[in-house]
């Protein structure tokens, strides 16, 4: 009954939205609504005018994170975030910081694989002190000692809460599996051994490799004009010194395709059995076209009334059932998971492999199915721009990911998908490709199924295809040799999820 009550709520909301849709004028798909300069260092500065209430967001986006980091530097990205918003040269000379929350400036940042984003926001008239605040906590940095050891700590208070959660464990166990030769590349929240041995040295390296306008952006969103903007960047930010680009000098090595089949059982004290089957997705910077169709069959699978949905979830076989690709510039993840009962684990990975083996078939949805959910992919990207402030969020992330030619035509790019681009995509990155198997369940209830890692290899779409057809993380990697793998961590965050980020 509670199946039936959600799926018809769910209907109910996506035929609103298909109604909303339809009332739109012919032509307004979401569009891209900023302006953007590129001063002479190199700093893009983008520009979101949004007049709807008297607040503005700043933010400054830095191609830097996890996919820059090496076993030893491993969590460096995450604690250099923590320490962005502390004491600068500028601010202890002068003691603006009370001036700061005397206009109610409410700042933050995260930290994600392939961007860092600090921002804060503020009532229009205090745009200046706002960039002003950004521009010296970038440029200006003390990492005093001090200040450094006490964040240390809140980072290492905040992985051992990760590690509270036992879905923490499935997740680090597949992506360790799945990213098998560089995990610290996927790893936002960072080794709690190489962050409690960091130094202000080693944040000066980070400052001097990624902290530089060629490898930055300034983005504003809200009541404020983009001339104004683009003045004070220029004011501002405009002396900034530019230095090499950071991956010209230390390319960032592709993780290479998986060799073979991969499965992990995870034991912790859970009454559910949760399952979580990944794949190398495409990237952004190869296989472009790829993305847009991924994100359009996740959108259908993820429908109350797509075969998926009904095959898993409406037939009582799981409690939960998502398929979903994170889009990302070095190979994407593309994940499965679900939820089920111990004596109903053996049903459900049939079931899931099933649908696997037809996810190519021309019956697997309707035409209906295809133009609804570009339809709704379309108003759900109308919608995420209401707010500002998580508006230049968005932007960030694409602007790091993909560039920002990708983000612009990201709508009209996804309209074009067609039952043959889902059908390629399926083939490249899912059936029949190697992928990572992980089942987190209690002890005694993989004791009593006795259930082995073994079994979870099995399925029904066989390994193996034509060398023209592999994934584009197939392509030989860098050979640069990189240090011994630190000890495993990594932030828990929901399977499925479009943005994972670490704050």
């Amino acid at each position: 009954m509670r199946g039936k009550i959600r799926t018809a709520l769910v209907s109910c909301l996506a035929m609103l939205l298909l109604l909303a849709a339809a009332a739109l004028p012919e032509g307004s798909a979401a569009k891209p609504q900023w302006q953007k300069i590129t001063l002479k260092n190199g700093l893009d500065v983008i520009v979101i005018e949004n007049r709807s209430v008297p607040l503005v967001t700043v933010e400054i986006a830095v191609k830097n994170g996890a996919y820059t980091e090496s076993p030893e530097y491993n969590g460096l990205s995450h604690l250099y975030e923590h320490m962005f918003f502390k004491s600068n040269e500028k601010s202890r000379a002068e003691g603006y910081h009370d001036q700061a929350a005397e206009l109610g400036m409410l700042s933050n940042a995260t930290t994600r694989e392939e961007v860092v984003n600090y921002f804060t926001t503020t009532v229009n008239n205090g745009l200046r002190e706002a960039m002003v605040l950004m521009r010296d906590a970038i440029r200006y940095p003390l990492f005093d000692k001090q200040e450094l050891d006490q964040e240390i700590q809140v980072v290492l208070d905040e992985l051992n809460q990760h590690r509270s959660n036992p879905f923490f464990y499935l997740l680090e166990g597949v992506n360790d599996k799945l990213w098998y030769k560089y995990p610290s590349r996927k790893r936002p929240g960072g080794d709690p051994e190489t962050v409690s041995k960091s130094t202000p040295e080693m944040m000066r390296v980070i400052q001097r490799k990624f902290y530089l306008p060629n490898n930055s952006a300034v983005v504003v969103a809200g009541d404020a004009s983009a001339q104004d903007v683009f003045k004070l960047a220029e004011e501002l930010f405009g002396d900034w010194k530019a230095g090499d680009d950071p991956f010209v000098k230390e390319p960032v090595p592709r993780h290479p395709a998986l060799p073979k089949d991969e499965a992990i059982i995870i034991n912790q004290p859970v009454n559910a059995v949760s399952l979580q089957l990944a794949w190398h997705g495409p990237s952004t910077d190869t296989d472009a076209p790829a993305t847009y169709a991924a994100d359009v069959f996740s959108f259908i699978l993820g429908q109350p009334n797509s075969r998926f949905s009904r095959t898993l979830i409406d037939s009582g076989l799981t409690t939960s059932a998502g398929f979903n690709y994170y889009t990302q510039r070095n190979v994407g993840p593309i994940t499965l998971f679900a939820q089920t009962t111990p004596d109903k684990l053996r049903d459900a990975l049939k079931a899931i492999n099933t649908e696997i083996a037809k996810f190519d078939a021309p019956d697997y949805f309707t035409d209906e199915e295809l133009e609804s959910a570009k339809t709704l992919l379309d108003v759900n990207e109308i919608y995420s721009r209401e707010k500002p402030s998580e508006y230049a969020h968005g932007v960030s992330f694409w602007w790091a990911s993909s560039g920002l030619d990708y983000y612009a035509n990201y709508v009209e790019n996804l309209r074009k998908v067609t039952r043959a681009d889902i059908k390629q995509y399926v083939n490249k990155y899912v059936k029949h490709r190697a992928r990572v198997v992980g089942v987190l369940l209690a002890d005694a209830d993989q004791k009593r199924l006795k259930l082995t890692e073994q079994e979870l290899l099995t399925r029904l779409d066989p390994l193996g295809a034509a060398p023209s057809s592999q994934p584009d993380s197939a392509k030989p990697a860098s050979p640069k040799p990189e240090s011994k793998p630190a000890p495993k961590t990594n932030n828990p965050k929901a399977a499925g999820q479009k943005k994972p980020k670490t704050t």
